[in-house]
């Protein structure tokens, strides 16, 4: 992680994390990934530098802030935008129907999933702009992806604060593990969903 960018943190605090972490939401790619700017935050508040809450509330605002931009804008403005697609958006107007017919089918549910799977993040918002998802389902998914993703991250960084410097070295290690942890609990609470639901209609057939 570049001198630089610790220095920027733990000088400008809640403030830098917050704007890193939107940054990173909106399409601005950061120095590092976002991970592992939560991930330094998070070993911040296990030093003293910065409380926990204040780490915790500035990374999932500016999540949910900067996605919600990102959401508002093509919810308004989509098709506009894609009339004249600009450089930064680096996918094509077919791979993101693509993604917004299954938000769309999948609803909340499909936005929660996407906002958990790395590299389709923000694609996730964007499909629920372009295809009109209603804004209450996209906030709640949002929000709950938010305290799981960007929190977990967080919270791991202030477990693993002493261990900074070999985290810092191994990030790429630590946001796979962390990533197929999602993914496990993703298929757990769909495998949940699918199996209330045929339960659900062997009651509703047997009366």
């Amino acid at each position: 992680m570049p001198e630089s960018l610790v220095h920027f943190i733990t000088h400008y605090g809640y403030f830098a994390i917050f704007g890193l972490v939107f940054l990173q939401e909106i399409g601005i790619p950061n120095p590092v990934a976002n991970e592992l700017v939560l991930l330094f935050a998070g070993s911040l508040a296990y030093a003293g530098t910065l409380s926990f809450t204040g780490v915790f509330l500035s990374a999932i605002l500016g999540d949910i802030i900067g996605t919600g931009l990102l959401y508002w804008v093509f919810y308004r403005f989509g098709n506009r935008v894609f009339e004249k697609k600009p450089k930064w958006i680096p996918i094509s107007r077919e791979t993101i129907e693509r993604l917004g017919e299954r938000v769309r089918l999948h609803g909340g549910w499909g936005v929660f999933v996407g906002r958990l799977l790395p590299f389709v993040r923000g694609y996730a918002s964007v499909a629920a702009g372009l295809f009109r998802i209603k804004p209450k389902t996209f906030f709640i998914a949002v929000l709950s992806s938010a305290l799981l993703w960007t929190g977990g991250y967080v919270i791991l960084g202030s477990i693993f604060g002493k261990y900074w410097i070999n985290i810092a070295q191994t990030s790429g290690g630590i946001q796979k593990i962390f990533g197929r942890a999602i993914l496990i609990t993703v298929v757990i609470l769909a495998s949940r969903s699918i199996i209330n639901k045929r339960g659900n209609k062997k009651i509703v057939v047997s009366q």
